[in-house]
């Protein structure tokens, strides 16, 4: 679908202001990771992502989506190579960093590269590497599609994000 088609869908949905639309969608429980990624110069590039989703099996691929507005974009869109990092619920100090940090976001967090460069955070209770397979313009974000080519189950408890604020499984 175009982007001008998805916004003409929207012209259509009605008057659905983004308040309403951003309260209902806090109400989405879901996990916290970081997508990193090694940029052709070298440099490493980071940023928590919420809107993470397992999409296929059968080829393994993964998305995420990222804001248009995002000083990182740029560099997720010339790799060849992007991970997804869930974090571990003691990892709430590094999805704040890599949320609000403009600079520097990787000094003294623990990473490792990847067999393709792409950083892969200690401590995290997953990693998914991923080839990146397609970007699809939607709305004020861009999805980017990854074929998983490797994945790592570290295990623990992941940090979880609900109704605005970060939550422990089990706690009320």
């Amino acid at each position: 679908m175009s982007r001008a088609a998805i916004h003409a869908l929207a012209r259509r949905a009605g008057s659905l202001d983004a308040k309403s639309f951003r309260d209902a969608c806090s109400l989405f429980a879901s996990g916290v990771t970081v997508a990193t990624v090694r940029a052709p110069d070298g440099s490493t590039h980071g940023l928590t992502v919420s809107s993470f989703t397992p999409v296929s099996i059968e080829p393994p691929l993964i998305l995420i989506c990222i804001d248009h507005g995002c000083t990182f974009l740029q560099h997720f869109r010339a790799c060849s190579h992007f991970a997804v990092n869930v974090l571990a619920e003691s990892q709430r100090d590094i999805s704040v960093t890599f949320a609000c940090k403009d600079e520097g976001r990787f000094e003294g967090v623990a990473w490792t590269p990847s067999p393709n460069g792409v950083p892969l955070l200690h401590g995290s209770v997953a990693t998914f590497e991923c080839q990146l397979a397609a970007v699809i313009e939607a709305g004020d974000h861009a999805i980017f599609l990854g074929e998983v080519v490797n994945a790592e189950c570290q295990g623990g408890s992941p940090l979880l994000y609900f109704n605005r604020d970060y939550r422990v499984l089990g706690a009320r």
